[in-house]
C-alpha cells in the first residue's frame, strides 16, 4: 500500500461507514446495504494487511486510485473490458470539467494583462490555475496558480477542492494572509494528511501594486528596470498543517514590469541527455523577453523548451503564466 498510512485508510472508512449507517433507513434499496458491506469487507482487508493489494494478479494496486476509491480491489490491467470502458468515460468527463473550471487563456483588467499555458500530462492534472476578477468594479484581482501533490485523477479532484474554496473566499474580500491562512485551515481538514499543495497567491491592484505569499513553490520571477529577481517561499505547502502564520511579500510593478509563474513540469523536465531545464535557464529566458505581452513570454519560454528537450517525453503536467503592468494609453 504504497504512499497511504494503514490508519489513515481506516479512519476514511470509518467514517464513510458512519455517514452510510446514518441514512440507513428499514426500507433502504439493496445498492446501500451493498456499499456498506464493500466498506466492511475494505475494513477488513486493511486488518489483515492485504489492503490496496489486486485480488487477481496480487500486485499492488495504483495508489492514486484508491487515494480516489478506497473499495477498489484491483489494479488497472486486471480491470475487465466494461470496467476498462467505464473508466474511460468517467476521464473524458473530469476532462472536461476541469478544462471548463479554467479561465480565458488571455485577460485584460484594470491595467493588467495574463496569459497562460495549461497543459496535462494525462487527461487530466493537479496543476492548479485560475484568475478570479473582483465582484465590484474596484476591487483587485487575484491569481492562484500552484500544484496539488500527486498526479493524475486524484490530484485532479483537489485541484477542483481548491477551486472551489479560494473561488469563495476571494468573495468575502479578506486580507490576503487571512484568506490563505483560512484556505489553509479548510483545506488540511477536509483532506486526507498527506495531501498538501504548493501555490502563489497574489493580489494584484490598480495602482500596479502586488501583494504575494509563495507556499513553497518554484520561486517567481520578476522582471522589473531591465533586470529579473526570483522570490523565494515564504511559507509551507498548503494543508501540511492546519495553522501557523502566512507571510506575504509586497512590492510594485511599472508599466511594463513582469511576473512569470511556472510549475515544476518546466524546471525539473529533462531533455534527452538527461540533463534538467532548470530556474537558470528560466530565468535568462523571460528576462531576454524584456517587457514584451505576456503571450509573448509563454512563447518563448514554450519555444525554448521544446528545443532543449529535442525529443524527450514529458512525464508532468506543464503551466506557465506571464503577468504584466500594461503600458497606461
Amino acid at each position: 500500500m504504497p504512499g497511504i498510512a494503514p490508519a489513515d485508510v481506516r479512519e476514511q472508512l470509518l467514517v464513510r461507514r458512519a455517514q452510510l449507517a446514518a441514512v440507513m433507513r428499514p426500507d433502504t434499496g439493496h445498492r446501500f446495504v451493498e456499499l456498506l458491506q464493500e466498506v466492511d469487507a475494505a475494513l477488513e482487508r486493511v486488518d489483515a494487511g492485504s489492503y490496496g493489494v489486486c485480488e487477481v494478479c496480487h500486485d499492488a494496486i495504483e495508489a492514486h486510485r484508491l487515494t480516489c476509491d478506497p473499495l477498489v480491489r484491483v489494479c488497472l490491467g486486471c480491470l475487465s473490458p466494461d470496467q476498462a470502458r467505464l473508466l474511460e468515460r468517467d476521464l473524458e468527463a473530469a476532462a472536461r470539467i476541469q478544462a471548463g473550471l479554467l479561465p480565458a487563456r488571455e485577460l485584460a483588467h484594470d491595467g493588467w494583462q495574463i496569459a497562460y499555458h495549461y497543459a496535462p500530462l494525462g487527461p487530466v492534472s493537479g496543476d492548479y490555475c485560475d484568475i478570479i476578477r473582483p465582484d465590484q468594479p474596484a476591487g483587485d484581482l487575484h491569481v492562484v496558480f500552484g500544484d496539488v501533490a500527486g498526479k493524475g485523477v486524484s490530484a485532479s479532484l483537489l485541484m477542483t477542492h481548491l477551486h472551489a474554496m479560494f473561488r469563495a473566499l476571494v468573495a468575502l474580500d479578506l486580507p490576503l494572509a487571512e484568506l490563505v491562512a483560512r484556505a489553509n485551515r479548510l483545506f488540511s481538514e477536509s483532506t486526507l494528511p498527506h495531501v498538501y499543495a504548493t501555490l502563489v497567491v497574489g493580489r494584484l491592484s490598480a495602482s500596479g501594486d502586488v501583494e504575494l505569499t509563495n507556499l513553497a513553490h518554484c520561486p517567481p520571477l520578476v522582471v522589473a528596470g531591465g533586470s529579473v529577481r526570483s522570490l523565494p517561499p515564504t511559507g509551507y505547502p498548503l494543508g501540511l498543517f492546519p495553522s501557523g502564520t502566512i507571510e506575504t511579500r509586497s512590492f510594485q510593478l511599472a508599466q511594463g514590469d513582469q511576473l512569470f509563474l511556472y510549475t515544476d513540469g518546466l524546471s525539473e523536465a529533462e531533455n534527452d541527455r538527461g540533463e534538467e531545464y532548470g530556474e537558470q535557464r528560466i530565468l535568462r529566458v523571460v528576462e531576454n523577453t524584456g517587457s514584451v505581452p505576456p503571450p509573448g513570454t509563454i512563447r518563448a519560454c514554450l519555444d525554448d523548451f521544446t528545443t532543449f528537450r529535442n525529443g524527450a517525453s514529458s512525464h508532468d503536467d506543464l503551466t506557465l503564466m506571464a503577468v504584466r503592468r500594461a503600458y497606461l494609453a
